[in-house]
């Protein structure tokens, strides 16, 4: 892992001593190692008060050393020298939480939009199958009313014959009375 630190005098053994400052997390970020920890080497042709750039392994021993210098450039020149402030990071900090904040106001009125979508989507499902029932309620009772009327039909016909019937009859009736 890459480490950001300080050269400092080991008075305690004769050499010097790595003043760890900051570790990279990732390519673009780095924490700042509270409380700051030291590590011991070995290399004397390092000068105190000197930046420099430590790879350390798993086992936290030194696996290289470069002087900080470049990397310390670059970071000004890439993210310093166009105006980029403190004050710069936490407004866009305070406007990406404002975004957060919107986003997840946005996202819960959606939420909130499909469920009550869906719930009118059932509503709308069970009135529909509601209709579908009464719609055949209604064409059984059609079918129904068909049938009676098609009796009626049949019984008045039948009614019409026999009032006929009867009325030749009387009629005949009348003519035997009469002779």
């Amino acid at each position: 892992m890459l480490h950001l630190a300080l050269v400092e005098k080991n008075e305690d053994v004769g050499g010097v001593k790595l003043q760890l400052l900051a570790c990279q997390q990732s390519d673009h970020c780095w924490a700042v190692i509270n409380p700051e920890r030291a590590i011991s080497t070995d290399i004397n042709s390092l000068q105190e008060g000197l930046l420099v750039l430590i790879e350390l392994s798993d086992g936290q021993e030194v696996k290289s050393i470069a002087p900080a210098k470049d990397w310390v450039l670059t970071t000004i020149q890439k993210y310093l020298s166009h105006g980029i402030t403190p004050s710069f990071f936490q407004e866009e900090a305070a406007r990406t939480e404002e975004w957060r904040r919107d986003l997840t106001s946005q996202s819960q009125d959606l939420t909130r939009q499909r469920a009550e979508f869906e719930a009118r989507r059932d509503r709308i499902t069970a009135t529909e199958q509601e209709l579908e029932q009464q719609k055949q309620r209604l064409d059984r009772m059609a079918e129904q009313l068909k049938e009676k009327e098609a009796e009626l039909k049949q019984q008045r016909q039948r009614l019409e014959e026999w009032e006929e019937n009867l009325r030749k009859k009387e009629e005949n009736f009348r003519k035997k009375e009469e002779l």
